[in-house]
């Protein structure tokens, strides 16, 4: 797609999701006159809502707190994301220059590409604009959705090799000049780590558990001992504890979390 794309702006919608229409002809009247101006940002950045269809609520994630509105700005700008304000698939639109510079090449047969997708060409992203519209509506709460429960589970390795890609695609420590990019970036790879190791636990085999040991190893053996304290002794480690009854707990946390924020 990236290849193919003719468009200044590059934009993914799952075939489960829509946009809204007024604010999709918001975000285009704003782009129109950003171009006009030659101050076109490299990365647009919207809301976006969770529309559950179990039991008919939504819930609209939004970054006011973390992006100043309605003006150009750069990552030194850039707040403190909570972990339910991570950027995802949903929230943001590229400049397709910015997707060809990265380099970025999705692994093909693939669940949950969209997390190297938004990840990838962060580095490459100087300049940022956000608009607080609820533009994305994501659709969830179907049995057979990629982002099911029980269907991460069948489908962990997928995360895995998603993970692992991540791991490997981006050279934390080269960003030590932006420290707010390197600890966003962190963070994202941290929830990898954590939403890699629940789902292994929900399995709860061996072999899981041994494939926890080894993306654990991975991370260990393809980052630097700065990258890997950071992940393990942070948020990604809060989802391995090295104690009895630490998967229990871990698992008890995960439940109580789904429940609040209702996010697959």
């Amino acid at each position: 797609g990236i290849r193919n794309a003719t468009g200044l702006y590059y934009k993914v919608v799952d075939s489960d999701d829509w946009l809204d229409t007024d604010a999709l002809k918001k975000l285009l009247s704003r782009l129109h006159t950003l171009v006009t101006r030659g101050t076109a940002p490299d990365l647009m950045i919207c809301n976006y809502v969770y529309e559950h269809t179990e039991d008919g609520t939504s819930h609209t994630v939004r970054y006011t707190n973390v992006f100043p509105q309605e003006r150009l700005f750069t990552w030194m700008h850039v707040g403190h994301f909570r972990p339910d304000q991570n950027l995802l698939m949903h929230s943001v639109l590229y400049r397709t220059e910015v997707l060809r510079q990265c380099g970025m090449v999705l692994p093909k047969h693939t669940f949950y590409v969209d997390n190297i997708f938004v990840y990838q060409p962060l580095p490459f992203v100087k300049t940022m604009y956000y608009m607080d519209l609820d533009l994305y509506r994501y659709f969830i709460g179907r049995a057979d959705q990629s982002v099911n429960e029980s269907v991460m589970v069948k489908r962990v390795d997928q995360q895995l090799r998603v993970t692992r890609h991540m791991i490997d695609c981006q050279d934390l420590d080269a960003l030590k000049g932006e420290k707010k990019l390197r600890a966003y970036m962190l963070h994202y790879l941290s929830m990898m780590m954590a939403v890699s190791d629940i789902f292994l636990l929900l399995d709860g085999s061996a072999e899981a558990k041994e494939k926890q040991k080894g993306l654990w190893q991975y991370l260990r053996e393809h980052t630097s001992a700065t990258v890997y304290r950071s992940i393990r002794f942070g948020f990604g480690g809060v989802t391995n504890l090295p104690f009895p009854k630490g998967d229990d707990i871990v698992l008890g946390g995960y439940r109580i979390a789904r429940k609040i924020f209702k996010f697959n």
